[in-house]
């Protein structure tokens, strides 16, 4: 097809898969927007980036900067929840490639009697646009450009700054091209920034070997607050099935007054819109939910899509599920784990869209309950679009819900569930110890398309993971994971108290803890307090109070000659709150080693003082070397600096 456009627009980042995705961002985040804009020839070209809220008819603009070779740049501000669209922009710009044309041949002592004609001619058209004092300028640019008698005023209009910015603000787009409209999705801020607690309802009782209640869990909120926390995460609180009900340790076989997994969901007694009898009513729920709100807590529900063998479902919807020839359905499977008190659904079943609207409105319902968090188990066993779907469908209603993926899988299929809508993810730095292994994990996540769309949750162990390095670990490595999870990335969790109780019994050559929660009620001191739960304390109030570490994305890691010392510099979007954060990584013995400033990340030079406040131990250090001597044991492994320029 024949095309009389002359600019080209490519390589337009941010971008997914051309467009089929969105990128994310939260309120009031920069999106910043490069691409490469070149025309034939050597005409003045121009460019701009469009954007627009999905509530807005008309599109804002903001010109970009040539910064060399072709490339462009421009930035906007997003400041409300829901999609922007936006598209790069770019024209010949006939008005300012004259007014270059003519500057050279001025500068070549040449005569321009016919440029300044020609000028005349372009400037006509942008009286109608101008403000008065403006149009009353171009009149007398134009006059003086028509009249030969006015030759060397002329000659400084056509040369003028003035002229310049006239013509930039106001441009003639003639045959402008455009690019593909792209999105960028906007969460609230705790999509990027949150810090989560989960604990197992049922184990709250104040007396040992008694079923836990909401009333009880409302007795620790305030420990929970305490400590630092905004999302208090329960595992599933529904009724629990009888069929094929787990016993202590995973058995078989359950005895009387085993309590069975929490994510065998579903009995006589309900589903998933219904709460375990023993935990109490929607009501004392709906009352948690409020009490959690007074203290700055939100609670984050589990959606977990199966069903015990007695789900309600299994018989008012006997086509959700696959049958064997033999009338038996296949329980479900994650070699070697398997779990015989749980049907899969069957998501190919010709009933699935009954099936994905009670999904749906299995949502709205706890919505409805006052949620806005959901930790999604194990979403890769269920269709992509699906997700896709759903969360979409959530969002159009309720903008402020939040989605973690629990997806400890393959790499691109946790990148493929962050695509297509969850707003955060767990991730491998469970498993990532060493300093090697961390840096190339997060330069991963920071440095690579991923921090578009994928946004980290730290968890140091979880109810189905006690990872082999807590194994039989010391306090101080405890503290060290903390850290590192706390300062790496913005959103974090712990399941406790196993945690910062240190309980790390585990089944002999297997990451899973002993007498697991998962099957039983278990008793805890809930009001211990020790060194560890007072650091945990002391970072989470840290990271409330410096937006350094209420992003991930801005980290720069620093050079130390000791692979034990792991140091980087985090800073937020405006530079406004900088820190300095060094972890030793060996739990056992002192450490020593001289670390790099990043001198021009901090936009210093050597010899310039640097301040850097403890905000643990409110020690100051004064530094005026690059290199600067760092030693920390295993008492306290890590420091936590404010930089002070």
């Amino acid at each position: 097809m024949q095309n009389q456009k002359r600019v080209v627009i490519d390589h337009i980042s941010p971008q997914l898969n051309g467009g089929e995705f969105f990128i994310k961002r939260i309120v009031n985040e920069i999106v910043h927007i490069e691409a490469h804009v070149l025309v034939d020839g050597h005409d003045v070209i121009a460019a701009s980036v469009l954007y627009k809220h999905e509530d807005e008819k008309q599109w804002s603009e903001v010109r970009m900067q040539d910064s060399g070779n072709d490339e462009w740049q421009a930035s906007f501000t997003v400041t409300k929840q829901g999609f922007y669209s936006y598209k790069v922009q770019g024209w010949v710009d006939y008005a300012l490639n004259w007014q270059h044309g003519t500057e050279r041949k001025i500068d070549d002592q040449q005569h321009i009697t016919s440029e300044l004609l020609e000028g005349a001619e372009l400037l006509k058209p942008l009286q109608k646009v101008v403000s008065k004092d403006e149009k009353e300028y171009l009149g007398d640019c134009i006059d003086a450009f028509q009249d030969p008698a006015r030759y060397e005023e002329a000659v400084a209009y056509a040369k003028s700054e003035a002229l310049h910015k006239i013509l930039l603000q106001y441009p003639e787009k003639k045959l402008a091209n455009e690019s593909r409209v792209l999105q960028v999705y906007v969460d609230r801020k705790k999509a990027q920034f949150s810090t989560w607690y989960e604990f197992f309802p049922r184990s709250a009782s104040e007396t040992e070997g008694q079923h836990g209640t909401f009333k009880d869990c409302e007795r620790l909120l305030p420990r929970v607050a305490n400590m630092g926390f905004d999302t208090l995460y329960f595992p599933p609180i529904h009724p629990i099935g009888e069929v094929n009900r787990k016993g202590k340790n995973n058995t078989t076989e359950a005895k009387k007054g085993d309590v069975g997994s929490a994510w065998g969901i579903g009995s006589k007694y309900g589903g998933h819109k219904d709460t375990h009898p023993e935990l109490g009513t929607i009501n004392d729920f709906k009352r948690l939910v409020a009490k959690a709100k007074e203290l700055g807590i939100e609670i984050a529900m589990d959606y977990a899509l199966q069903a015990a063998p007695d789900h309600p479902w299994v018989t008012s919807h006997p086509d959700w599920f696959k049958w064997r020839p033999d009338g038996t359905v296949q329980y479900a499977e994650n070699p070697p784990k398997k779990y015989q008190d749980i049907l899969p659904i069957y998501w190919e079943s010709d009933d699935y869209k009954n099936l994905w609207n009670e999904c749906l409105e299995i949502l709205f319902h706890w919505i409805d309950c006052g949620i806005r968090v959901f930790r999604i188990d194990n979403p890769h066993t269920k269709p992509y679009y699906f997700w896709n779907w759903i969360i979409a469908e959530v969002k159009k209603k309720f903008p402020d819900v939040l989605f973690l993926a629990e997806a400890f899988t393959k790499p691109k299929v946790m990148q493929q569930l962050a695509k297509q809508g969850y707003t955060q993810s767990y991730t491998y730095f469970t498993w990532r110890n060493n300093k090697h292994e961390l840096i190339e994990y997060m330069n991963e996540l920071t440095q690579t398309d991923q921090k578009e769309y994928m946004r980290p949750n730290f968890w140091p162990n979880t109810p189905d993971i006690n990872p082999y390095h807590l194994q039989g670990a010391n306090e101080s490595k405890y503290i060290q994971r903390y850290a590192l999870a706390a300062t790496l990335s913005s959103n974090i969790g712990i399941y406790g108290p196993v945690f910062e109780q240190m309980i790390d019994d585990a089944i002999p050559g297997k990451e899973e803890y002993y007498m697991s929660e998962k099957f039983q009620l278990c008793h805890y001191d809930w009001f211990k307090e020790n060194k560890l739960t007072t650091l945990i304390s002391r970072i989470n109030h840290i990271r409330h109070e410096h937006e350094a570490l209420q992003q991930t994305n801005n980290i720069k890691f620093c050079h130390i000659e000791n692979d034990n010392l792991l140091g980087f510099y985090k800073w937020n979007q405006d530079k406004t709150s900088e820190l300095l954060i060094i972890i030793s990584l060996d739990p056992y013995y002192s450490q020593q080693g001289t670390l790099q400033l990043p001198l021009h990340e901090l936009g210093i030079h050597q010899g310039h003082k640097v301040e850097v406040h403890d905000l643990v131990t409110g020690n100051s250090y004064n530094w005026y070397d690059e290199w600067n001597y760092i030693e920390l044991h295993p008492a306290l492994p890590f420091h936590i600096f404010k930089i002070k320029k």
